[in-house]
């Protein structure tokens, strides 16, 4: 149970870390290049579903038993946190186009837990 509370926890701080990585390139491409913002709808969230994907191989990883469960967790609990701080600090909660982004990162998540555990399975 520990070693899977781990996992998700670095499943999450992949995930942080990732978008943070990613949102302050992109800060930095908006400000010193000619992207548009249009452009920035698709990259956002290609990013998000690239980090939840790496999150849920590394939860995979890390937890060497369950990858579809840890992925899951890990895409669950950043939605959850995504919806706090929306209905929280904004009073706004979750619109049909964010479900459907979010279900997609779930899966994302999902998949990568599952090659996460298999990947240290066939290597160990």
């Amino acid at each position: 149970m520990k070693k899977n509370v781990q996992a998700i926890l670095y499943g999450w701080i992949t995930v942080f870390s990732l978008l943070l990585f990613i949102s302050f390139t992109l800060a930095l491409l908006l400000r010193f290049t000619k992207m548009g913002e249009g452009m920035l709808d698709w990259t956002t969230l290609g990013a998000g579903i690239l980090s939840l994907f790496i999150g849920g191989f590394i939860a995979g990883v890390k937890g060497e038993d369950k990858g579809w469960m840890l992925g899951g967790m890990t895409a669950i609990g950043f939605t959850l946190f995504v919806l706090l701080y929306q209905y929280l600090g904004y009073q706004v909660g979750f619109s049909g186009a964010q479900l459907l982004t979010h279900g997609g990162f779930l899966l994302a998540s999902l998949v990568g837990g599952m090659i996460g555990v298999n990947i240290k399975t066939s290597t160990t």
